[in-house]
């Protein structure tokens, strides 16, 4: 239901008409026609629960239709002992896959929010990387969502975010630039008008 709710509110952003999720029948058929497309026979013995297994597998690959980036940051707690410094999150592993060609991004994330008396647990900053990332996506997007999203939710001072990925579109076809990383910032409140706090940001990312 959640799935299908998502769908009808993606096309009313967009302007289009509301989507219909297809069955599970229907998406392991798809899968069918894609290995017979690719010349291979769903038929034989390897691929005989191939389409069942894809099926199976998207729902866990594109989760974050599913999630709300609203209940995730939900939950906050007001005893900090009055810290109102940087809190860091850094190193977050992540996969999304490329809305262009239905390919694996690989790479890493970084958040730093300023609490304005009130800070999330740690791990909810985990599982917003995921909401996001569970998606298809670019990672310019997936970058400014996770900012905008601490941002609108928690209501802190400030908002930092760093992405370093591998795009495989990049590394398996095209031009085929394996290891090559892309990099994406943000920043929101404080960090966007403040070099310094954007250095230090850049700092605390580099120790360790």
């Amino acid at each position: 239901m959640d799935a299908i709710l998502n769908l009808r509110e993606n096309a009313a952003r967009q302007g289009e008409k509301t989507l219909t999720r297809p069955t599970r029948e229907e998406a392991e058929a798809a899968v069918r026609t894609l290995l017979l497309w690719a010349g291979e026979n769903p038929d034989r013995e390897g691929l005989l629960d191939t389409p069942k297994r894809v099926a199976k597998s998207y729902g866990e690959l594109f989760s974050g239709y599913n999630e709300s980036p609203e209940e995730v940051l939900g939950t906050t707690f007001e005893e900090v002992s009055g810290y109102n410094d940087p809190v860091l999150v850094k190193d977050i592993p992540f996969f999304s896959h490329c809305e262009h060609h239905m390919v694996p991004i690989i790479g890493k994330a970084h958040i730093a929010y300023l609490p304005d008396d009130r800070v999330v647990g740690l791990s909810k900053i985990g599982r917003l990387v995921d909401v996001f990332g569970r998606r298809l996506q670019t990672q310019e997007s997936i970058t400014a969502q996770i900012a905008d999203a601490m941002d609108t939710i928690l209501h802190p001072r400030g908002v930092a975010v760093m992405i370093e990925a591998e795009h495989l579109c990049m590394s398996m076809r095209g031009v085929k630039k394996q290891g090559s990383t892309t990099i994406t910032t943000t920043f929101r409140g404080t960090y966007r008008d403040d070099a310094n706090a954007q250095a230090r940001f850049m700092t605390m990312i580099r120790l360790g």
